[in-house]
């Protein structure tokens, strides 16, 4: 969808159930390839190498890495949704002020957090109940993944803006690249060299450095009001005022999300290495679901953004409703394909019976409940594209952080088993939904 100053907005003008579905997909796509060139990683070490190796890389260093990255993200989208109401409204000036602030937070924010991280590795693995035969492998990943995490945080913020402008097709483009680079890179290092772990967080590391590389490239070349400068990154005080409101709430919801994982992660690891490598799995293929809906909440948001900047409430109201009804839909779909190809997708994974066993059960107890997750997503997204990110950050910290931190301290003293743990997942989603559903319905009363 390539604009030109001079020509009609389609998110603001279009036909809205259209116009998400074009935006939608390149994201979706994009972020399928994102999830797919990690997901390379779990599949050649869990076949080359072992499911020591498998669980090292998808159990404890994930849910750190989705941590901090999560932290990140959310804090990105803070520059997200200025650069969409900016967008919305043609503020040229204040469009290249939040554009060379971003790129410039987030160069300082991943030295930082890059440093911190390599440092304290063991440390993070160990508060995690990382099984000791795990420990090797697990801490070379991460220090590996946090000494490139500056390309992370580069491509995240980069994609994030183009999103903002209307541009889903490019990060699509550039991640298919990626994906393509990692697929090669990692049958070299794991299949042919035969280094292990580290070939694969190698892999993923030069990986990221491309796609943040062209996503950067892009930006430079752009063809809109929206066009990045080296020479004009500097940090704005005023922007990133504005940046840190919207964004510091957003960073501190997801790590709510990610907190409660790790600690769901902790539990989990206490049952042996089996459970371990089967939720590893599992998270694998659970991220096809977070990443369809990740996309809707991205679509949204950047909708609400532009519009809510261009002053059309009423499109802010209807998009919302109809990117409901389609993420339902899209949702509904892929519970079905999960619960009937459940064994033989574990079976891409690995051969170990035991594994597959448990994964493919875990997944039967979990996937059902997606659809009540569909009403956090896009309703969250929905009221950070308005700048309303407070409450949603209070209801995502007691619905999902609070609430299952009381499940997992107090469910498991009576019956201490994985099904009470993997339990805690529906019983969050279906009470932070209706909380939503409650707030978003008085919230868009307000809106004139």
């Amino acid at each position: 969808m390539r604009r030109g100053t001079h020509n009609t907005n389609q998110i603001t003008e279009g036909v809205i159930w259209k116009q998400l579905l074009i935006f939608f997909f390149p994201i979706v796509f994009g972020t399928f390839f994102q999830q797919l060139y990690n997901t390379i990683d779990t599949i050649i070490v869990g076949h080359f190498v072992g499911k020591e190796a498998l669980a090292s890389v998808g159990g404890s260093s994930t849910q750190i890495v989705n941590l901090i990255v999560g932290f990140f993200t959310g804090l990105s989208s803070g520059a997200s949704v200025i650069i969409a109401q900016f967008y919305g409204a043609k503020n040229k000036h204040a469009l290249n002020e939040s554009l060379h602030t971003a790129y410039a937070f987030s160069a300082a924010g991943s030295i930082a957090i890059g440093i911190l991280g390599f440092v304290l590795a063991p440390k993070l693995l160990m508060w995690m109940n990382t099984p000791a035969e795990l420990m090797a492998d697990s801490t070379v990943y991460l220090r590996i993944y946090f000494a490139g995490i500056l390309f992370v945080f580069i491509y995240n913020m980069g994609s994030g803006i183009l999103r903002a402008s209307g541009d889903s097709r490019h990060p699509l483009y550039y991640l298919i690249v990626c994906c393509m680079l990692n697929i090669v890179l990692d049958t070299v290092f794991i299949v042919v060299f035969h280094v292990g772990v580290t070939g694969a967080a190698a892999a993923t590391l030069l990986s990221q450095a491309v796609s943040a590389l062209l996503v950067t490239l892009r930006l430079t070349r752009a063809e809109t009001i929206l066009k990045l400068s080296f020479t004009h990154i500097r940090i704005h005080g005023p922007i990133l005022r504005s940046l840190l409101r919207i964004g510091l709430p957003a960073g501190f919801q997801s790590v709510m999300y990610n907190i409660s994982n790790t600690m769901i992660q902790a539990s989990l690891n206490t049952f042996g290495t089996d459970t371990s490598a089967a939720w590893s799995v599992y998270n694998k293929l659970d991220g096809l679901f977070w990443m369809m809906s990740g996309a809707f909440g991205i679509a949204i948001t950047t909708f609400v953004g532009q519009n809510y900047g261009a002053g059309r409430t009423d499109r802010v109201k209807k998009s919302v409703r109809v990117c409901l009804g389609i993420d339902l839909l899209f949702s509904g779909i892929l519970v079905v394909f999960f619960m009937v190809l459940r064994i033989p997708l574990f079976g891409i994974f690995t051969s170990d019976p035991e594994v597959i066993r448990l994964g493919s059960w875990m997944l039967a107890l979990i996937t059902p409940c997606y659809i009540f997750y569909v009403f956090l997503e896009v309703l969250s997204g929905a009221l950070r594209g308005i700048g309303d990110v407070i409450i949603p950050l209070i209801i995502t910290m007691c619905g999902t952080c609070l609430l299952r931190i009381i499940w997992i301290a107090g469910a498991l003293k009576f019956h201490p088993a994985v099904d009470t743990i993997i339990f805690s997942y529906p019983v969050s989603w279906i009470i932070s939904a209706l909380m939503f559903l409650f707030y978003y319905s008085y919230r868009k009363r307000r809106l004139v």
